[in-house]
C-alpha cells in the first residue's frame, strides 16, 4: 500500500548506508512508482519493489563475479532507471560506484580506470561503449562488462561479457536478504562512490565521497522542503548528468530519500515539454537552463501582444523593486495582484503547475534570472557546494529570507567559518575523506585547526565570501582558478593550456569561460614558427601583420583543434583571439615564477574574450 504520510526528518539519523535507506523506502512505498522513464511515447514506471528486486539481484550477480567489499565498478550512462539501480547494486554489493561522463573521451575513461582499479564496469550500450571499451583494453584491469542493451561481443581478451537481464532476474527474496546481511557491515563512514573532478594541475582526482556526506547532505536538503514547503508526495525530473555529484545526490538520493517519484527526461531538446507533462513538485537544475527558459518565455510573451507585454512589464518592475527591498511596495500590490490573475498562472503552468522551488546549483546564478523568476511566481533557491562536500554545503530557503545575491546559511549539520584571507571553510560529516590515491592533495584542501587538532578537518573551498546579516553566505570571488561554467562543469584551465602550448603554432595561451557556455582562448603565437611560417608563404614576418590573415589565423586554430581532438566536450576552445603581445614579467602578466596572471590579463583583455560569444 502507498504511504501518504512521510517519516520524519530524525528517521535520516537511524541510516547506516544508503542502500539501508533505500530498502527500507522501499518497503514503505511497496508498488507504488519510483523510477519511470518513456518507452514508445508512454511514460512506464518501476515500482519500489520492483527496483529493489533488481537492484539486490543484480548485487548478487556482482558478488559471483568475484567482486569483494571495496572494489570498484565504472558506471556510464545517460540518465536512465537503470542508472540508478546500477549505483545501488553496486553499493549493496559491498563495492564503490564510480561514475563517469557520457562524455568522456578514451582517455579520460583510461585515467579514471586506471586511476580507480576498477574491476568491472556497466555501461548503457553501443554508443557509450565505443570510446570505452579501447580504454578498458589499455588498463586490462577490468575483468567483466555489464551492457544495460545488447553489446557485440567483440575480441577482448579476458574481459567477460554479462547480460544485464539474466543478472536481474531470479530470486529477489534470497538476493534481499544476502543484501540485508552484508547492509550491516557498511557504515556511514564507508565509501559509497569516488567521483571524478578536474584538479588544479589538470588531471581529474577522485573525490571520495562516504555514505554519510551523501545522507548528511539529503537529511539537510530534506528539511528544507519540510519545513519550508511541506514534505508531500514529491516528484522530481531528472536531466542533469547523474554522474554529476550534484544531480547524484540532489536529483537521485534527495527523491530516494524523500519517498519520491524521479521521471527521467527524454533530453534537453524535449525538456520543457518533459516538464508540463511531468508536473514535477522539485527541480535540481543549473543557471544555464534559466537562462534558456527566461530567453524563451520573454519570447513567448512577446508574441502574444500588447497587453501581455504590458503585464511583463509591470511584473518585472515589481520583482526587481521586491530584489531591493525584500518586500512587495505598498504601491506595487494592486498592480502585482493583476498580475499574480493574469500572467503568473500561465507561466506556472508551462513549468507543470505543481512546482514547489527550483533549485540551482553547479555555478554561479545571475541575481537578474534569479528575479526574474520570482517575479513570474516560481520560486528559485540557488544552492552552493562543491563535490568534496557532498556536494551541498548551503541552500536559500524562504524561512531565512531569499536574496538572490547569496547562497542561503549552510544546510543542517553543516558548520561553515571564513578564514583570515576570507576562503570559505566548512566542516561536518558532508565533508569527504579524500582524494583516492592522492594524499599531497588532501592534505592541501582538508585541514585541521592547529588550535583544536583533536577536532574533524576543514575543507578549504577556494571561495571567498562572508556571512550577511541574516546569516547567509556570500560568495564574492574565487580563490581557485578553476573555470566553472554555466552547467556547472569543473574545468581545469592549466590542463588546457599546457596542451595547447605542446603545439609548434603556440607559444603561450589562456584559458577563460567561467559561467559561460564554452570555452574560449588568448593566444601567443610561437615567434620562430611564425616567423617559419611567413617566409614558407611569402608574407611579411612582422607579427602584428601575420595577426590579420585568415590564413594566418586558419593556421593557428589547426594547432587548437588537434589539441580539441583530445579534450572532452566541456574542454574544447571553440574560438580564439590572439594576445597583443607574448605574457611577460616586464608587463605583469606573468609572476616571477612564470606562471600567467589570470586576473591581469582578463583586465586587459576582457572586452576581446567577451566579444568571442557574439560571434
Amino acid at each position: 500500500m502507498e504511504q501518504e504520510i512521510p517519516v520524519q526528518l530524525a528517521d535520516f539519523d537511524t541510516f547506516p548506508n544508503l542502500v539501508s535507506l533505500f530498502l527500507d523506502r522501499a518497503e514503505l512505498r511497496g508498488d507504488a512508482p519510483f523510477l519511470v522513464a518513456k518507452k514508445d511515447g508512454v511514460w512506464v514506471p518501476l515500482s519500489w519493489n520492483q527496483v529493489a528486486d533488481q537492484v539486490c539481484l543484480l548485487a548478487q550477480g556482482l558478488r559471483d563475479m568475484g567482486l569483494v567489499d571495496g572494489d570498484r565498478v565504472a558506471l556510464v550512462s545517460e540518465n536512465r532507471p537503470e542508472w540508478c539501480i546500477a549505483d545501488l547494486a553496486i553499493m549493496a554489493a559491498g563495492c564503490v560506484t564510480v561514475p563517469a561522463y557520457t562524455t568522456n573521451t578514451e582517455r579520460d575513461h583510461v585515467h579514471i580506470l586506471d586511476n580507480s582499479s576498477a574491476r568491472a564496469v556497466i555501461v548503457s550500450g553501443a554508443k557509450l561503449a565505443k570510446p570505452l571499451l579501447p580504454a578498458i583494453m589499455r588498463t586490462g584491469i577490468a575483468e567483466d562488462l555489464i551492457p544495460m542493451e545488447g553489446l557485440r561481443q567483440y575480441q577482448s581478451g579476458g574481459l567477460r561479457f554479462h547480460d544485464w537481464a539474466a543478472l536481474t532476474s531470479g530470486d529477489a527474496a534470497r538476493a534481499r536478504a544476502a543484501v540485508r546481511a552484508r547492509m550491516a557491515t557498511i557504515g556511514r563512514g564507508d565509501t559509497a562512490c569516488i567521483i571524478y573532478t578536474s584538479g588544479t594541475g589538470g588531471a581529474p582526482r577522485g573525490v571520495m565521497q562516504h555514505h554519510g556526506a551523501i545522507m548528511c547532505n539529503v537529511h539537510g536538503a530534506a528539511e528544507v522542503i519540510a519545513q519550508d514547503f511541506k514534505w508531500e508526495k514529491e516528484r522530481f525530473l531528472s536531466f542533469l548528468p547523474l554522474s554529476h555529484a550534484y544531480e547524484h545526490t540532489g536529483g537521485q538520493y534527495l527523491p530516494l530519500g524523500l519517498g519520491a517519484e524521479i521521471y527521467y527526461a527524454e533530453g534537453l531538446d524535449k525538456l520543457a515539454s518533459n516538464i508540463e507533462e511531468v508536473q514535477p513538485t522539485i527541480m535540481v537544475v543549473v543557471p544555464r537552463l534559466f537562462e534558456v527558459l527566461r530567453t524563451r518565455i520573454l519570447k513567448q510573451v512577446k508574441q502574444q501582444g500588447k497587453a501581455a507585454n504590458v503585464l511583463m512589464n509591470h511584473a518585472l518592475r515589481i520583482g526587481g523593486n521586491r530584489a531591493r527591498t525584500g518586500r512587495t511596495p505598498l504601491l506595487d500590490r494592486p498592480m502585482d495582484a493583476v498580475v499574480g490573475a493574469m500572467l503568473r498562472p500561465k507561466i506556472r503552468k508551462k513549468f507543470g503547475g505543481r512546482l514547489k522551488a527550483m533549485v540551482s546549483g553547479g555555478a554561479p546564478l545571475n541575481p537578474e534570472v534569479g528575479t526574474f523568476f520570482d517575479a513570474m511566481g516560481l520560486t528559485l533557491l540557488q544552492g552552493y557546494g562543491q563535490t568534496e562536500a557532498g556536494p551541498i554545503i548551503s541552500c536559500n530557503r524562504p524561512s531565512a529570507g531569499i536574496a538572490m545575491d547569496t547562497v542561503g546559511p549552510p544546510l543542517r549539520g553543516v558548520e561553515v567559518r571564513i578564514a583570515e584571507d576570507g576562503e570559505i571553510l566548512c566542516r561536518g560529516e558532508l565533508v569527504m575523506h579524500g582524494y583516492w590515491q592522492n594524499p599531497a592533495e588532501t592534505a592541501r584542501v582538508l585541514q585541521i585547526d592547529p588550535a583544536t587538532p583533536g577536532d574533524a578537518p576543514w575543507l578549504h573551498t577556494g571561495d571567498i565570501g562572508h556571512f550577511d546579516k541574516r546569516g547567509r553566505i556570500k560568495i564574492t570571488d574565487r580563490k581557485k582558478d578553476m573555470i566553472v561554467n554555466d552547467k556547472g562543469d569543473n574545468v581545469a584551465p592549466q590542463k588546457i593550456e599546457g596542451m595547447l602550448t605542446l603545439q609548434p603554432e603556440i607559444g603561450q595561451a589562456m584559458v577563460a569561460g567561467d559561467r559561460r557556455p564554452y570555452l574560449v582562448g588568448l593566444i601567443v603565437p610561437d615567434a620562430e614558427w611564425a616567423q617559419d611560417w611567413a617566409a614558407a608563404n611569402g608574407q611579411p614576418a612582422d607579427l602584428a601583420t601575420l595577426k590579420e590573415l585568415s590564413e594566418f589565423r586558419a593556421a593557428v586554430r589547426a594547432g587548437i583543434d588537434r589539441v580539441n581532438e583530445e579534450l572532452s566536450v566541456i574542454e574544447r576552445v571553440r574560438q580564439f583571439a590572439f594576445a597583443d603581445e607574448e605574457f611577460a614579467i616586464e608587463n605583469e602578466q606573468m609572476t616571477p615564477s612564470l606562471k600567467i596572471r589570470r586576473h591581469k590579463i582578463r583586465d586587459i583583455y576582457g572586452d576581446r574574450l567577451n566579444a568571442l560569444y557574439k560571434r
